[in-house]
């Protein structure tokens, strides 16, 4: 007979609450499986999913079971104070009075009750922080940032002094926190057993957690691939630095938490048995509880073993000398401090597994015959020798470093200097950095100009701030299109030849690109209905074209590619002629993957979209892309409602079969999900292609964003991360995104990488190789500028090779300084097309000059090259040190003091405008060097920027004129 099951209101509740969890779960499972599949990544979901699923289900059902295993030994050994009686006697005055049981006598470690209570409160508020300095880390590594050079600095090592410090204050700051930690203290005295049992299920949760979401790291360690470099110190290859030690860091941080939560919550019970608060003191341990408490102990310090072998590598990363890495004290003493500690923590879990084996003291024999009491002391010997020397060790460190290193710290630190230069040099790609000597000697000629005709034609005159508010005034068109970055980009235009034989020519060209995308949050408020933001309004349409050194009538931007139709070819952009038509692919370039695509959108309904403005009408279009996933299933369409909180989906009318679902449309948003491991450049910049003939993709794309992604670590040995939080980079991959499809791909642009490689083995169906990139897509790869602002950061002083030198600081540089608008900044990297020195061609590259610190004159300058086939690579040109050659800060100062520019600029700023001084540019013209600045007025009213005057500086000359063409011609004549 089946017995009906009876639940009360609490057991309902936890039901009801794990199947809503189930089905959320589930849901997102079911979307994630869908995305994956369109984006045609699902075999790189499923993997990542079953390591995820395997760990965090292994680790968390282990972690369960070792906890409520050791927590049911402990409530098996606890005292009870009265035991059932199970005989009674008949006293004199004829009451009956039951037997009572004596209790079993304490080996030792009577507390009373002040005493007990302290212990008490500090064991649970120790259980409060491990609670939530688990929950921090679990945090930290859920809420990445995959943004350069913004990374996320690790966390400390868990149940160090830094990290109790770290927990202990936001404990103090953070009121939430504080409240949670009181809870648990409260909630363990008034209920031990249930609450111990609830934190070890969510502890155990946590750390299944910190193991899903951290399987990139076992797949690492089981994917290494080696460096093929040596560390100077251990001998080992830099791999094991890279993938090894993690992976033992994470194997150290889950095992410490577990034995720690277990001994903690063990001890609570055994210190809290026999209603020890009441009775006003804890009996003692009993030869069980000693037993038990031995076992874990052992096993702790046998944990701490390992940690200490594990912080001797760890050195490698130390910053108590003058440069990163093991520094003087660090190898002749900490080293071997570390060494020696590990070895006090085997001694000790040794004695701790002796005594719970055979119930003796190890030292008993050696001490032998000792009191009761004595005997107690013996037992904490190891650990008081284990925390003895570790004092001692800081004391030590510290004796040496200020009596021995700091007095001769030249002559000791010397080897380590070497080292710390190679790795970073190393570690950020600045040992390729090929280094020259550029002696300007001022011979620019008008016969020199024409030769250079590609360079002075590519000058830049606009960047990408005033062209971006000009665009914004002139190109919005509407008030829903925005246009969020502007790029600077080259391409081969065609050009009439002066040649019969050729009449028409391709020059590569400078401009700057900016897409025109849709922001539906910039429709009035009485427009933002549920249609419009999901059916209506669901792409940006064209972009803007401009050549850098162009200017149209009163100043404003010259366009090659504006507008939105034309009155012969409603939708198709407006260019300047049909040669930059013929040279630029357009088509119909319409923008559903974009910067500003923050929200989903829903194609191929009854309801058409609006495609773009045509005079005082609207043109309309439907959706006939490959992105997107099929919705018209009621059970799909029920799937995204939910998962989306979205329950118009379910009853709105406009849906067909073939009607399609856009999400995830945001292009960083889009690869951050298909490769999260990767890290972003902040800048992705789109690409007008035409692929139809290398692919089998549509003809209606013509526009694709590339996007750089790296790959890095904070854990090169002796490379010093600077302001960085890396210490370790590279620009390992190029992402393509279709800006009509969607369709991501990522190709390997560095192939001797260990760590792409590494990834590779670990989803090789992810990663194409970098010739398998549509030609036409190449020719646009640029070398990406926040690896080099970061490269170009760390070489103002890791060009200094000599380790005195570096001691010294002697030959330290700086980022230049120059005037913008009206305020100070820092020399950003530009771009430029020019031939090199020595070099046959011109060719695309970034540039960044340098200064020395604490005096204006340029000292140098670093160019990226972005062309095949020398993609890739650095040249550093330095000026001879005895030459003087003007920094941006003193041409600045030049330019002010002139008495006619200075007296112009007045006038300007007086007449309801002001004037706005351009980005000043340093350009290498063979063997000299000519300097270029714009000048912009801005009128009061509208903000619009206008090219007004050109100032060029060569060799003390400073002009000011029209255009640039006018002031190279007042310096050197007809050109």
């Amino acid at each position: 007979m089946l017995r009906r099951l009876k639940f009360n209101e609490s057991q309902i509740f936890l039901i009801i609450l794990g199947l809503i969890l189930i089905l959320v779960l589930l849901n997102k499972f079911c979307i994630e499986f869908l995305w994956f599949q369109e984006v045609d990544y699902l075999s790189v979901f499923l993997k990542k999913l079953f390591w995820q699923l395997l760990l965090g289900f292994s680790i968390g059902l282990f972690s369960l079971w070792f906890l409520l295993n050791n927590l049911s030994v402990a409530q098996r050994w606890k005292w009870v104070l009265y035991e059932k009686p199970k005989r009674y006697e008949k006293m004199i005055d004829g009451s009956i009075q039951p037997i009572e049981k004596p209790l079993i006598k304490s080996q030792f470690f009577e507390i009373r009750f002040p005493w007990l209570l302290i212990l008490v409160g500090v064991m649970t508020i120790w259980l409060g922080l491990i609670i939530l300095g688990y929950a921090q880390i679990i945090y930290r590594v859920w809420t990445p940032d995959y943004y350069l050079p913004n990374i996320k600095v690790s966390q400390s090592t868990p149940f160090s002094f830094l990290w109790l410090r770290q927990v202990g204050k936001d404990l103090i700051t953070d009121g939430r926190k504080l409240a949670i930690v009181t809870t648990i203290i409260i909630s363990v005295i008034l209920s031990t057993k249930w609450t111990l049992r609830a934190i070890s299920i969510l502890l155990s949760s946590l750390f299944g957690l910190l193991f899903a979401l951290n399987w990139e790291i076992i797949l690492k360690f089981l994917n290494a691939t080696l460096f093929n470099n040596i560390d100077p110190q251990f001998s080992k290859d830099i791999s094991f630095y890279i993938f090894t030690i993690p992976f033992w860091q994470l194997l150290d941080t889950w095992i410490e938490g577990l034995l720690l939560t277990t001994i903690i919550s063990v001890c609570l019970i055994y210190f809290l048995s026999a209603d020890s608060l009441s009775q006003g003191k804890f009996l003692g341990l009993t030869r069980e509880q000693l037993h038990h408490l031995c076992l874990l102990w052992g096993s702790l310090m046998a944990l701490l073993a390992l940690r200490h072998i594990l912080e001797r590598f760890q050195l490698v990363y130390s910053t108590t000398g003058i440069v990163y890495g093991a520094s003087f004290t660090d190898i002749r003493v900490q080293q071997y401090v570390e060494i020696i500690l590990s070895f006090i923590a085997i001694f000790a879990s040794i004695c701790f597994f002796w005594k719970a084996i055979t119930g003796r003291n190890l030292l008993r024999k050696v001490f032998y015959p000792l009191s009761h009491k004595k005997s107690i002391i013996l037992a904490l010997i190891p650990i008081i020798l284990y925390l003895g020397f570790m004092f001692f060790g800081i004391l030590l460190r510290d004796s040496v470093q200020k009596i021995i290193v700091e007095p001769n710290e030249l002559e000791k630190e010397k080897p380590y200097i070497s080292r710390s230069i190679s790795s970073t040099r190393t570690a950020f790609s600045l040992d390729k950095i090929e280094a020259k000597v550029f002696n300007p000697i001022g011979d620019i000629t008008p016969q020199v100009l024409q030769n250079n005709e590609l360079t002075i034609n590519n000058i830049s005159l606009w960047n990408s701030r005033p062209l971006l508010e000009a665009n914004r005034q002139l190109q919005q068109i509407r008030l829903y299109y925005k246009f969020p970055d502007a790029d600077v980009d080259r391409y081969p235009i065609k050009f009439q030849s002066q040649q019969q034989d050729d009449p028409f020519i391709s020059e590569k060209q400078q401009i700057i690109i900016a897409a025109r995308e849709l922001d539906y949050t910039a429709l009035p408020e009485s427009a933002r209905t549920w249609v419009n933001e999901h059916l209506v309004y669901t792409h940006g349409y064209g972009f803007t074209l401009s050549p850098v050194n162009l200017a149209d009538e009163g100043g404003l931007p010259y366009y090659f590619v504006k507008d939105i139709g034309t009155a012969e070819e409603p939708g198709a952009l407006r260019t300047s002629s049909k040669l930059v038509q013929q040279s630029i692919p357009i088509s119909k370039p319409r923008i559903y993957f974009g910067e500003l695509t923050n929200n989903y959108v829903i194609t191929s309904t009854k309801v058409k979209e609006f495609d773009f403005p045509n005079g005082d009408e609207n043109t309309y279009n439907i959706y006939d892309g490959t992105g997107g996933i099929a919705i018209g299933s009621p059970i799909t369409r029920g799937l995204f409602a939910t998962y989306l909180k979205d329950w118009q989906m379910l009853f709105n009318k406009d849906f067909t079969p073939q009607t399609k679902l856009l999400f995830r449309r945001n292009i960083t948003e889009r690869v951050r999900a298909i490769a999260p491991f990767l890290n972003y450049d902040q800048n992705p910049y789109l690409v007008a292609a035409d692929i139809s003939n290398e692919t089998q993709i549509s003809n209606n794309s013509k526009l694709f964003w590339i996007l750089d992604a790296y790959t890095i670590s904070d854990r090169y040995p002796y490379s010093d991360p600077g302001k960085f939080n890396f210490n370790y980079i590279r620009n390992s991959v190029k992402v393509v995104i279709d800006a009509y499809n969607g369709t991501v791909n990522f190709y390997i642009a560095d192939e001797q990488d260990p760590i792409i490689q590494t990834w590779k083995k670990i989803l090789p169906e992810l990663f194409k190789p970098l010739a398998a990139m549509p030609k036409n897509l190449q020719i646009h790869l640029r070398y990406p500028e926040d690896f080099f602002r970061t490269q170009a950061e760390h070489l103002l002083t890791y060009h200094m090779i000599d380790p005195q030198v570096f001691y010294n600081r002697e030959d330290q540089w700086q980022i230049p300084i120059e005037i913008y608008g009206n305020e100070q900044q820092e020399v950003k990297p530009y771009h430029l097309i020019m031939r090199l020195p020595e070099e046959p061609s011109e060719e695309f590259v970034l540039l960044q000059p340098y200064t020395p610190t604490s005096r204006p004159n340029l000292i140098g300058w670093l160019a990226a090259r972005s062309d095949t086939p020398n993609y890739g690579k650095l040249l550093l040109y330095q000026f001879p040190k005895q030459q003087l050659v003007y920094g941006p800060n003193q041409l600045e100062a030049l330019i002010n003091q002139n008495p006619t520019i200075s007296q112009q600029i007045s006038l300007w700023n007086r007449e309801g405008s002001k004037v706005l001084q351009g980005n000043l540019l340093i350009i290498p013209i063979e063997q000299s060097l000519l300097y270029v600045e714009p000048i912009y007025i801005v009128a009061d009213q509208n903000g619009l920027p206008t090219l007004a005057k050109v100032i060029v500086i060569y060799d003390n000359q400073i002009v000011m004129e029209d255009t640039l063409k006018d002031s190279l011609e007042k310096i050197f004549g007809a050109v």
